[in-house]
């Protein structure tokens, strides 16, 4: 494959500096607590760790709506992004965690701590599962493709 002449740039930027990249620690960070929040709870049935799931969970959406609409302007608005295959990966990926965690957010929410085990934690589980296999993809996008990176002095 030939070699573009320059990177994919990210469009959604301040001062040159990318703002996806910024924005996606938040939503895997709170889902990924939210999983041990949910090991714990199953250990201890105490409430207090279905709670601090269900607003982790409800950070992860917020946070992960901000970084999927910066992730969705790069998407669109560079077609160098759209060519790659690890940035559909990425981008379906992505969309179905965020699906999936509001889901699990809403059973949470609707049915209380009866929505942990199995099924929140199997929830949790998976979309920790898909953001591993995504954030591969991201750093596929970044290290081998050069997206969002300034090769100018």
């Amino acid at each position: 494959m030939a070699r573009a002449t320059r990177n994919p740039r990210s469009t959604l930027q301040i001062a040159g500096h990318p703002i996806h990249p910024m924005l996606i620690p938040f939503p895997v960070v709170f889902v990924v607590t939210a999983f041990f929040c949910d090991l714990a709870f199953w250990q201890t049935g105490s409430s207090s760790w279905s709670a601090a799931a269900l607003w982790l969970l409800g950070g992860a959406l917020v946070f992960g709506a901000l970084a999927a609409l910066a992730g969705l302007t790069d998407f669109v608005g560079e077609p160098l992004v759209r060519r790659l295959t690890a940035a559909w990966y990425h981008f379906i990926g992505n969309a179905a965690a965020i699906v999936l965690t509001a889901i699990n957010f809403y059973l949470r929410y609707a049915n209380g701590d009866q929505a942990v085990v199995p099924e929140g934690l199997l929830i949790s589980l998976v979309v920790v599962g898909i953001f591993l296999f995504t954030g591969w993809q991201g750093w596929e996008m970044v290290y081998r493709h050069r997206v969002g990176v300034s090769d100018e002095p």
